[in-house]
C-alpha cells in the first residue's frame, strides 16, 4: 500500500510540475465588492451522500475524520489526506461543498478532480479544480486544467481570482462532464466551458474516472517555483468537505447512480449521459452572462494567452 502510495503522489507532482508554470498577480479580489450573477443552482437537484458510502480513504489515513456528509482532511508535517469515490464514473456531476484551511497557507494544495492516472498511467485523463493557497503575496485562487490521454506536456490552465473569502465558509465546487462538454463552476457560476467539439475533441477526456478530494503540499509548484514552501509552523491546515454530490454512470458494476441509463447490452458504456437534458447539454443564457462575468472580472490566466509559454499554441486557441 505504502508503494501505491508513493506511486500516486509521484503521478500528482510530475502533473503538477505542468499545472503552476505562470506566476501569480500581485492582485487581491477578497477586498472588493461583487455583484454576482443570479444563476440556477444546479447543485439543488441532487441529493448528498454519506461520504463513507461514496468514498474510501486514498492516503493519509490518520489525518481523515468522517462523519456523515461531512469530512476533515489535515495537512502536516507527517503527510496529506486524500479522498477517493468506491465507483469510477464515464460521465457525471460531481460537487462538494469546501471550506479552505484559513492564515497562511503558502504551498497548500486542495484538489477536487477527477483522474484515472492509477488505472491509465501512460495515458491518463484528468479534470481538475485545485485551491492554491494564500501566501504573503497572494490570496487564494482557483486553478482549472483539462488532460486527455497523458498530454502532460500541454497544460490547458486557466485561473482565477476568489469573488469571496473561501476559508470563512463552505462554497460550493462542481464540474459536470458529458459528451456535450467539461463545465467547472463555483457557487453554480460557471468559470469554465470546455466544449467536446472541434480542436477540443483531441484534448476531451474520455475514459472512466475516479473522483478524489485531496490536500497536500505543493510547495514545489505552487509558489512561485517553490520560493515560498509550506510553513508548518502555521499548521496544521484542516480542509473541510461537506454536501458531496455524486450522479453518473458507475462503470465498476454497470448501475447508475443517478438519472439516465448507463449500458447497453453487455455493460459497455451508453451514449447517453448520465446527466443529460437542457440544463446540463448547453448553458443557458444566464449560465454564458454568468460565465463571461467571471472571465472578465476574475480570471488572470488562460494558457490560450501564454505566448511565452507555447511557441506553438494549442489547437482550440
Amino acid at each position: 500500500m505504502a508503494s501505491l502510495k508513493n506511486y500516486n503522489m509521484k503521478i500528482l507532482l510530475e502533473t503538477a510540475v505542468v499545472f503552476c508554470l505562470c506566476s501569480f498577480s500581485l492582485v487581491s479580489s477578497h477586498n472588493r465588492k461583487f455583484t454576482t450573477p443570479n444563476v440556477t443552482r444546479l447543485t439543488d437537484q441532487f441529493s448528498r451522500i454519506a461520504i463513507e458510502s461514496g468514498f474510501s480513504k486514498r492516503f493519509g489515513d490518520h489525518n481523515i475524520i468522517i462523519n456523515g456528509s461531512l469530512a476533515k482532511l489535515t495537512l502536516d508535517k507527517s503527510s496529506g489526506a486524500g479522498l477517493v469515490t468506491k465507483n469510477t464514473y464515464h460521465y457525471g456531476f460531481f460537487s462538494a461543498r469546501l471550506k479552505l484551511p484559513a492564515g497562511f497557507a503558502s504551498g497548500v494544495v486542495v484538489a477536487f478532480y477527477l483522474s484515472n492516472a492509477e488505472s491509465y498511467p501512460k495515458n491518463h485523463d484528468e479534470i481538475d479544480i485545485e485551491l492554491l493557497g494564500r501566501s504573503r503575496r497572494d490570496d487564494w485562487s482557483i486553478q482549472t486544467n483539462v488532460y486527455a490521454n497523458g498530454s502532460l506536456k500541454t497544460g490547458r490552465e486557466e485561473k482565477f481570482y476568489y469573488w469571496f473569502d473561501p476559508t470563512q465558509a463552505f462554497h460550493d465546487y462542481t464540474l459536470i462532464w458529458n459528451s456535450h462538454h467539461i463545465v467547472f463552476l463555483v457557487d453554480n457560476i460557471p468559470v469554465r466551458q470546455f466544449p467536446n467539439r472541434g480542436a477540443f475533441m483531441s484534448a476531451y477526456p474520455s475514459k472512466p474516472m475516479s473522483l478524489y478530494v485531496t490536500v497536500w503540499d505543493g510547495s514545489e509548484w505552487a509558489t512561485h517555483g517553490g520560493k515560498y514552501p509550506v510553513n508548518y509552523k502555521y499548521g496544521p491546515f484542516v480542509a473541510s468537505i461537506a454536501d458531496v454530490k455524486l450522479s453518473g454512470c458507475s462503470v465498476n458494476n454497470g448501475s447508475s447512480t443517478g438519472p439516465g441509463p448507463c449500458t447497453k447490452s453487455g455493460g459497455s458504456v451508453s451514449s447517453l449521459d448520465p446527466v443529460d437534458g437542457q440544463d446540463f447539454a448547453t448553458l443557458s443564457k444566464n449560465q454564458i452572462a454568468a460565465m463571461d462575468w467571471a472571465r472578465r472580472k476574475l480570471m488572470f490566466y488562460s494558457y490560450c494567452n501564454d505566448k511565452s509559454r507555447y511557441k506553438v499554441m494549442p489547437a482550440e486557441c
